[in-house]
């Protein structure tokens, strides 16, 4: 529920029973009557934005699937071969890359991917080897981009939703939307609750999900918005919540509370045993004499592979994973369960690469719990944990995100004045003044919510700003007319 419940208790309304009832008998339904106007009328058309690239890129796993079939996919045939086998084949192809990790085939159709870091590519991104796991063959070179491995048709639809490929600017746009989304849709839920008791009399929730058919006109389209935005507010408000945490600026309180509070990622430790700070084995080196031993070479480290990925499996680590390749001496492998479709844990081991033996490891459930949450709320967000059902369901919410906030402007559009008013008039806004006659009682803790509100959400704290002033310019020229 994204776009406005425009009609102020004074307003004429299409619902006769309404019209006794829209009197408030406190301030917070005007409140939220005002902030749901302004919002929806200035914060919209960044959230129908999102929503529209949200669309697309809640389906992005399933359209890469198809674009990319010949590198994501190959046919079983026969015994697979070693894992050292397939990264020394993907290796020769790359000749003047430094190898920094391999994913090994999680389905039998699946290929391997061999990780490259490639300094001619951007933050996050990574040269990516497909290779056949049944012929020890490359079937083709991509880029990778993040944690979840996405592919360059996914990554161009993630940067379109996330910043508009207008790079740091860009992402204002997607922080104003997420940052606002649960604020408006809360309001609305306050109106819409309001209006439903008013019109039906009746207390049970189950009437907040079934629009009355009865209405005509704006009506309609009130009774549309409101239950569409019911349905779809508890999906919606966990997106606002994950896009936060990816914003620039509430995204920096975020990660800075979940530090304070320990709620952050953990990582499983890769230093070996007996490992001083230099990272190779052996006590304190005060001495001019000694030195640290030269750095593993890469075909020792990838004739390692098969007895590291061995004892992963043997620990604990069952899904599709990523082992990282350590690139100096006295580091461990890490081993770490990919973010992919329909997986729901991330564990992770340390394996020495010399021995084969697990050095550390990191359950999943040993993770806190805020940090599980959180991985969960992000992998939903990008249509990753329940595969094609995940997907569906966030294109579902989008399209009825889309049509709640058309809905609105609609509302709003029918609401302008028709008689002795100029073709380019628009809709009313609510009542002014509703703060001045809210009860003490109930304004300062409003006023101290959107203080704390404003602060921690900055793009919130700076738009209700500019909502006021325009409010009051508004009632300065309103007033100007009246006394002329």
């Amino acid at each position: 529920m994204t776009i406005t419940d425009i009609s102020p208790p004074d307003a004429e309304s299409s619902d006769p029973a309404a019209k006794t009832t829209n009197r408030p008998r406190n301030g917070l339904y005007p409140l939220a009557m005002r902030l749901h106007f302004y919002a929806g009328i200035f914060i919209a058309p960044f959230i129908l934005i999102a929503a529209v690239t949200g669309a697309l890129y809640a389906i992005s796993p399933t359209l890469e699937s198809i674009t990319s079939h010949d590198l994501l996919k190959v046919e079983p045939n026969g015994a697979i071969r070693p894992l050292s086998e397939q990264v020394t084949a993907a290796v020769a192809t790359q000749p003047t890359l430094k190898l920094v990790a391999v994913a090994p085939a999680p389905e039998a159709d699946d290929t391997t991917r061999v990780l490259f870091d490639d300094p001619s590519l951007g933050e996050s991104e990574r040269r990516a080897v497909f290779v056949n796991p049944y012929t020890a063959q490359s079937v083709g070179t991509d880029v990778v981009y993040g944690s979840s491995g996405a592919l360059p048709l996914r990554t161009w639809i993630d940067r379109l939703h996330r910043d508009l490929h207008l790079g740091e600017p860009g992402r204002i746009y997607s922080e104003l939307a997420a940052s606002w989304l649960w604020v408006v849709a809360l309001a609305g839920l306050v109106l819409w609750i309001r209006r439903v008791r008013g019109r039906r009399n009746r207390n049970s929730a189950a009437w907040l999900l079934a629009p009355d058919g009865a209405q005509q006109g704006r009506g309609r389209s009130m009774n549309w918005h409101g239950a569409v935005g019911v349905w779809i507010m508890p999906v919606i408000l966990l997106l606002s919540a994950t896009g936060m945490t990816w914003s620039t600026y509430a995204g920096e309180n975020i990660t800075e509370m979940r530090q304070q509070l320990s709620w952050t990622t953990p990582a499983v430790s890769t230093a070996l045993p007996g490992a001083t700070a230099t990272g190779h084995a052996g006590g304190d080196h005060h001495g001019g004499g000694d030195h640290a031993p030269a750095a593993v070479d890469t075909p020792t480290r990838i004739a390692q592979l098969d007895a590291v990925y061995a004892a992963a499996r043997a620990n604990g680590i069952t899904q599709g994973a990523e082992i990282s390749i350590p690139a100096k001496p006295g580091v461990a492998f890490a081993v770490k369960e990919r973010r992919m479709s329909g997986t729901y844990t991330v564990d992770a081991v340390a394996v020495d690469g010399v021995t084969g033996t697990v050095t550390s490891t990191l359950p999943y459930a040993d993770w806190p719990l805020m940090a599980q949450l959180t991985n969960w709320g992000i992998q939903f967000h990008m249509g990753l944990m329940f595969g094609l059902l995940n997907q569906l369901l966030l294109l579902v919410v989008m399209i009825g995100l889309i049509a709640v906030l058309v809905l609105g402007y609609l509302m709003w559009w029918k609401r302008r004045p028709t008689r002795g008013s100029s073709r380019l008039a628009i809709g009313r806004a609510p009542r002014r003044g509703v703060l001045r006659r809210t009860s003490p009682w109930l304004a300062l803790p409003i006023v101290a919510a959107a203080l704390v509100v404003g602060w921690f959400v900055p793009l919130v704290g700076l738009s209700l700003l500019a909502f006021l002033a325009v409010d009051v310019i508004v009632g300065l020229i309103a007033r100007g007319r009246a006394t002329a």
